[in-house]
């Protein structure tokens, strides 16, 4: 019989990532790439990244066992957000570089 196993991730400051990630999304000058004139069928991005360090606790939960493991965490993660020519910014990517 196979068990499940639940995996919760708990970030510590929440909104401390989530405002990070914003003023990436919403950063206030334009390189000028997204209007470059691109083949037909192809739209030209702008893109904006950041990594940063995350922190918090991985809980591992196993169907009808009796305990969990609580384990903390630091890593860092890769955000990108993209934008086209007359569209704000948008989250694309999330990744743990770990």
């Amino acid at each position: 019989m196979k068990k499940l196993l639940h995996i919760n991730a708990h970030f510590d400051e929440p909104q401390f990532l989530q405002n990070l990630v914003e003023r990436l999304a919403y950063r206030r000058y334009d390189l000028g790439y997204g209007s470059e004139k691109m083949p037909e069928g192809y739209l030209a991005l702008e893109t904006s990244s950041t990594e940063t360090y995350v922190s918090g606790t991985v809980d591992l939960n196993q169907e009808e066992e009796e305990g969990s493991i609580h384990m903390p965490f630091i890593t860092s993660f890769l955000f990108t957000c993209i934008k086209g020519n007359y569209e704000p910014y948008q989250l694309i990517w999330a990744s743990s570089m770990n």
